[in-house]
């Protein structure tokens, strides 16, 4: 896994001296990174430029209370993780417009993103797919795990963005990589060309949109259905799938630097 180079950490302290050229050049160098984090962990909701934008405010103002340069980068991550957390906070307690489907839909996804942008295809394209189907907290595990598994991030960093224990952290990521695989092959059976008529049967009201529920249930068929257990047998580890992994692009209406904004 890379761990932050002695360049960075040099970067990180002239920025924390009040640089105003190492703070643009730190912003430039770590938004890819909290553009991936923050977009997965949210599936590419509308609000996911905002909750960037104040990761990198917050971290830029905060430069002060950061004792260790070296350390930038996990402390970055985990600043994106409680925007993250607190976005789904604020979620969970307003009402949802009526319209929310249709504005998601506008904004689409991350998972197609990360397809279109990579140019991802084949057993790569699934497990982006897959990641539509995980639970929200799940899918800010992937969301770090992800680029962990890519080499972007280290164990240590990922334990301390999700406030956890290496060892906790290593239990967490396991139970995610399970339903991740579980999410793989609902994809797997749901795109078949040559599908289950018993599953086709199942899902004759669904309307095509991830969610916990179809999971579940599209699930508990390809456990009892043979020929769906069939096409799955193929799949690959999904660490190997990972590895090497680019980021995805950051689109071009995030690049204005938020350093000049504090």
């Amino acid at each position: 896994m890379r761990e932050q180079s002695t360049d960075e950490t040099a970067l990180v302290a002239a920025a924390r001296q009040g640089d105003p050229a190492a703070r643009d050049r730190l912003v430039s160098a770590y938004l890819p990174l909290v553009y991936n984090v923050v977009g997965r962990a949210l599936n590419g909701h509308a609000d996911v430029d905002d909750v960037v934008q104040d990761t990198l405010l917050r971290a830029l103002s905060g430069l002060d209370g950061l004792r260790d340069p070296a350390r930038f980068r996990a402390w970055l991550v985990a600043i994106a993780m409680n925007q993250v957390r607190r976005r789904w906070s604020v979620a969970q307690r307003r009402p949802l417009p009526l319209d929310a489907a249709a504005v998601d839909a506008v904004e689409g996804d991350f998972a197609e993103l990360t397809v279109l942008r990579l140019g991802l295809s084949g057993q790569r394209r699934e497990v982006a797919e897959a990641a539509r189907w995980l639970d929200p907290s799940d899918r800010q595990v992937l969301s770090l795990w992800w680029l962990e598994a890519a080499g972007e991030l280290t164990r240590g960093e990922v334990a301390e963005a999700l406030g956890l224990s290496r060892a906790h952290t290593g239990v967490r990521v396991q139970r995610v990589k399970e339903q991740l695989d579980v999410c793989r092959q609902v994809v797997r059976a749901t795109g078949s060309r040559d599908g289950c008529r018993a599953l086709g049967a199942l899902t004759r009201t669904w309307d095509g949109t991830p969610g916990s529920l179809w999971r579940k249930r599209i699930a508990r068929h390809l456990r009892g259905c043979d020929r769906c257990a069939r096409s799955a047998t193929d799949l690959l580890p999904v660490d190997g799938l990972l590895a090497g992994m680019g980021l995805v692009a950051v689109p071009l209406a995030l690049h204005a630097a938020p350093s000049r904004r504090t």
